[in-house]
């Protein structure tokens, strides 16, 4: 959520972001107007309440001189004071709520270098990383790859859960630990604290984090209890301080969650997003900052680095892209993706999301650290490490061999019993 002097400052600033994502700016007109309305029913109770203290001065001095008169005048003056003052503050609660609901929906403000575009065609790529596998074959998809070793059970996983549920099994079962162990044993050496995280959040806790209006379609709810099933180990340690001062000293704060992670993932979705690459359970490890304003941009940075060191020494093809005005969600300012290279689908995907929040959730926690000039906001940063569904899908077909089998990245290999292949079921 944007701090309120925002709007009361600049508004041409949230105007111009709009422009940009080429979105309607009425909503912010809607804040202005409520917060100014707001503000003057406050200035009315405040002059009211100086009213009534005089008056309960003039109301003493009257008694102390035994001016009945003057006493009556004053009371009849002031008997109806307290029900205006009540009925104020009652519509200046209502107007502040109405005020920052809508502002819960208005998205945060994009940095200058993110591109314009439209939709994510006009994702930006800004750098390639590892050699591209050639093939002396025509390379399988995932799906073929899974179907061929017997390593997930769709078919049994839907029986017992429902469509893109599965059974994952055997060695790949086994190597989706490892990616689980291997990422958050890499952010550990960085300084980052491992986290586990609970996998429901109450109803006040998400709506710190994302927009429900926008993500709640993706979330499972708990009924009747009214908790969701996180989406991913961003939103619970990310809400971890919500309603804190945090002081100075603790900044940053670097996080590594592993997690399930839990998506409804509705709508219609494309071949390859078919076998375990976009289902309904999956495990990440996430990276996760909580840092002062000056540092956040270069923690970014750092949060991108990390991902890449690590995808880097999983030995992946992939490449990093800016993302756009018109793919951009309404809670980051700025993201950069990770796109693996699927060879046997023949695409880029996305495997890595990382993105620099600025103020927008703490502002909506009520998450703050304390300074010499008072209490403000910090900032929040999440980038994933692994989203292990999709690691196994890259690694399956990067390192798939011309029998349908797949080798073992190199420093997955010591946990995986220091075998260099995965092994048929």
């Amino acid at each position: 959520m944007l701090d309120i002097q925002i709007f009361r400052d600049n508004p041409a600033s949230i105007r111009a972001d709009f422009s940009k994502r080429g979105i309607d700016d009425a909503l912010i007109d809607e804040v202005v107007r409520l917060d100014e309305t707001w503000r003057q029913i406050r200035y009315e109770v405040d002059q009211l309440r100086k009213k009534k203290n005089s008056a309960a001065r003039g109301i003493a001095s009257a008694k102390k001189s035994g001016d009945e008169d003057e006493f009556g005048r004053i009371m009849d003056e002031v008997s109806n004071l307290g029900e205006m003052i009540e009925n104020l503050e009652s519509d200046a609660r209502k107007m502040v709520e109405e005020r920052d609901g809508i502002r819960m929906r208005i998205p945060n403000i994009l940095h200058p270098d993110v591109p314009i575009g439209k939709d994510d065609q006009k994702n930006v790529e800004i750098s390639r990383h590892g050699s591209e596998r050639v093939f002396s074959f025509k390379p399988r998809t995932h799906n073929e790859i899974i179907e061929k070793n017997g390593w997930v059970d769709l078919a049994r996983g839907a029986k017992v859960a429902g469509s893109r549920q599965y059974f994952l099994i055997g060695d790949l079962a086994r190597l989706e630990m490892a990616l689980q162990h291997y990422a958050s044993d890499f952010l550990i050496e960085r300084a980052y604290t491992l986290v586990q995280p609970p996998l429901m959040m109450n109803r006040a806790a998400y709506e710190g984090v994302t927009d429900l209006s926008d993500f709640e379609t993706v979330m499972y709810g708990i009924e009747p209890d009214g908790y969701h099933l996180i989406a991913t180990s961003e939103h619970p340690l990310t809400a971890m301080r919500m309603g804190e001062i945090i002081e100075p000293s603790e900044l940053p704060i670097r996080m590594v969650g592993t997690s399930p992670c839990f998506r409804r993932e509705v709508g219609a979705h494309g071949l390859s997003d078919r076998g375990i690459w976009r289902v309904h359970q999956f495990t990440k490890v996430e990276q996760i900052v909580i840092c002062r304003p000056e540092d956040s941009w270069a923690m970014h940075e750092e949060l991108l680095s990390n991902a890449k060191d690590l995808w880097d020494s999983l030995g992946l093809h992939y490449r990093v892209v800016d993302i756009c005005t018109g793919d951009m969600g309404t809670v980051a300012s700025r993201k950069y993706d990770l796109e693996a290279w699927l060879p046997g689908a023949g695409a880029f995907k996305e495997v890595v999301s990382c993105s620099n929040c600025t103020d927008y959730q703490a502002n909506r926690l009520r998450m703050r650290y304390r300074t010499s000039k008072g209490n403000e906001a910090v900032h929040t940063l999440n980038s994933t490490a692994v989203a292990t569904s999709r690691a196994l899908v890259a690694i399956m077909e990067q390192y798939q061999t011309e029998n349908g089998g797949v080798a073992i990245p190199e420093v997955l290999q010591p946990l995986m019993g220091g075998r260099t292949h995965l092994e048929r079921i």
